[in-house]
């Protein structure tokens, strides 16, 4: 992805948002295996976080070495921590959103897919640099894609089950939890990340492919919207379709994403297909990525008029592709 596309999630932002995102996601599973009542075993998020950190160590261990360049981890502990601040947050997404009972090889299987998906699944974006090479962008939001896999492959796992989030607590605290991750979601996708306009398309789509899966179906409207008052809808909104890496950038592009997102989990759910929210997403995800190849083919075809244009055009043309 060109600079220009990247203007809002700066390395600056990025690391900084990196940093909220892993701190809040090691508090509710934190919370979660020791209050609120998660299913999973212990064991779970750290066999995920053991297996993520891993397969990032050897991955970028493996491109520094062919690239002939040091790794990124070096630089003392703290460039080590930050370096793997993303794979900690798709290993403990992972390791919460799926249930494989006491499988917990399928636990690490999803998790080394998750990683492994960010250097293997890249499509090219934007036309050749100064040396030639072209930049890349993985598409697909790691642990949200390592899921969808692992439920297809094996009908024997299964989502973690919603109440798992509020199992344990009662009354008030019910609103608090829900509460404190909205406000904290909110303020983390305003000041990082820039994705509000996802976020709000998506829970504007998915209001309304409830309202009419329930006029086609004649079933109450406040069953298919249920699921929106849930403290899982509440993390797939703010931490799991946001991801800037994985979402467009411009509002516009932002807004088509979401209700994209939004229309394909009703069509899966109409089709009597259950976890619609993680294969619609992977899906836009699959879709966006085969538009940002197209459009960095259209570039590479053109290469005559790349080359005569200013760098101020061509990094608005990446801009339009990236979105």
């Amino acid at each position: 992805m060109t600079k220009a596309v990247d203007a809002r999630w700066t390395p600056e932002r990025r690391l900084a948002g990196l940093w909220r995102f892993a701190i809040a996601i090691s508090v509710v599973n934190l919370l979660g295996h020791t209050l609120l009542g998660f299913e999973q075993s212990a064991a779970v998020p750290f066999v995920a976080l053991a297996t993520a950190y891993s397969v990032e160590l050897l991955l970028e261990a493996s491109s520094a070495w062919g690239m002939g360049r040091p790794p990124r981890y070096r630089g003392g502990p703290r460039t080590f921590v930050e370096f793997l601040l993303s794979a900690h947050i798709s290993a403990l997404a992972v390791g919460m959103l799926l249930y494989a009972n006491d499988s917990l090889w399928l636990v690490a299987f999803s998790s080394a897919l998750a990683i492994a998906s960010k250097t293997i699944l890249r499509v090219p974006v934007g036309p050749p640099g100064p040396n030639g090479t072209r930049p890349t962008r993985h598409v697909l939001n790691p642990s949200n894609m390592a899921i969808s896999v692992t439920l297809l492959l094996f009908p024997w796992v299964t989502a973690a089950p919603p109440y798992q989030f509020v199992e344990n607590v009662t009354g008030a605290w019910d609103w608090f939890l829900t509460l404190l991750l909205f406000t904290s979601g909110t303020i983390v996708n305003t000041r990082f990340t820039g994705r509000l306009p996802v976020i709000v398309s998506w829970w504007a789509g998915f209001a309304a492919q409830g309202i009419a899966r329930a006029l086609l179906n004649g079933t109450p409207v406040l069953a298919t919207l249920a699921p929106m008052t849930g403290i899982g809808f509440v993390l797939f909104s703010f931490y799991m379709i946001t991801d800037p890496g994985t979402t467009p950038e411009s509002p516009k592009s932002q807004i088509a994403f979401g209700l994209a997102v939004a229309a394909l989990y009703g069509v899966i759910v109409q089709s009597h297909h259950i976890f619609g929210i993680y294969y619609s997403l992977t899906i836009v995800g699959l879709g966006r990525g085969c538009w940002l190849a197209y459009c960095a083919a259209r570039l590479r075809h053109t290469p005559s008029a790349a080359a005569t244009e200013s760098p101020a055009a061509v990094a608005s043309t990446g801009n339009i592709a990236a979105s």
